[in-house]
């Protein structure tokens, strides 16, 4: 009768237990996503993290009516090299301002541009010289 005993106390226990904890459901999902384009008012360098670059580095080509046409994985429209001036890129050296996100283009006109290097939209640079070398971005 003691066994009994235990075993009804046991079920007991196992059944509040099971009812008294509230029931998870577990979801699965999975999706390739590449987040939103950066809102940088001219534009970002074409290669992770994606910062904002400063005024000066692209050239007017990668602009359509003030609007960046895109670097790297957001870049709209076919594969192109543009104009841009290196010297604004941290990896070669840039220690100056850049601009914050959500800031808006100020509808300068390029005329203080000084294109050092040709660029494709993935941040890949070539000299003025070297550029005629490749065709239609290929190499």
């Amino acid at each position: 009768m003691r066994g009994f005993k235990y075993i009804l106390l046991s079920a007991f226990a196992f059944v509040l237990f099971t009812m008294a904890t509230p029931k998870s459901q577990a979801q699965v999902s999975i999706g390739i996503g590449i987040g939103a384009e950066p809102a940088c008012p001219y534009g970002y360098y074409g290669y992770a993290p994606y910062r904002c670059a400063p005024y000066g580095y692209y050239g007017p080509e990668w602009f359509s009516n003030g609007a960046f046409v895109g670097a790297g994985r957001w870049h709209r429209g076919p594969v192109f090299y543009g104009h841009i001036n290196r010297s604004y890129d941290p990896r070669f050296g840039y220690h100056g301002a850049y601009p914050n996100r959500g800031e808006h283009f100020d509808n300068r006109d390029f005329h203080e541009f000084h294109g050092s290097h040709w660029s494709d939209n993935r941040g890949r640079y070539h000299t003025e010289g070297q550029h005629g070398h490749y065709d239609h971005g290929h190499h």
